[in-house]
């Protein structure tokens, strides 16, 4: 797991979400198609030096935040869509299929209030 440096952690086998995004890095465009496992472990910080690739990532901070703390947020999440998707898992466990949660161009507006 690249941005924690944990490697303590097992993923399970289901995707919970996939989703596409466009954005620009370095001058040249990307798209992106991302899966988002949820996974269980402990509460922990992250392992190692990770300064260079959060700067890379252009991650200014991070944080633990609790499923009912996301609701609120006022930064943006990625993706877009985890107060929704961490609701629905309490309710009702993790789906069987995963979720689809569309395609983000570059420049899109994402996350946060």
């Amino acid at each position: 797991m690249k941005e924690t440096g944990w490697t303590d952690i097992e993923v399970p086998g289901t995707t919970l979400c996939w989703w596409e995004h466009d954005f620009t890095r370095a001058g040249v465009p990307v798209r992106q198609h991302e899966q988002v496992f949820l996974a269980h472990g402990p509460r922990q910080d992250p392992v190692g030096d990770l300064a260079a690739a959060h700067t890379v990532d252009r991650m200014l901070r991070w944080r633990w935040w609790s499923p009912d703390e996301l609701p609120a947020a006022t930064e943006p999440l990625w993706p877009p869509q985890w107060p929704e998707l961490l609701a629905a898992v309490r309710e009702n466990g993790t789906p069987t299929t995963p979720v689809h949660l569309g395609y983000v161009p570059d420049g899109a507006a994402v996350g946060g209030p």
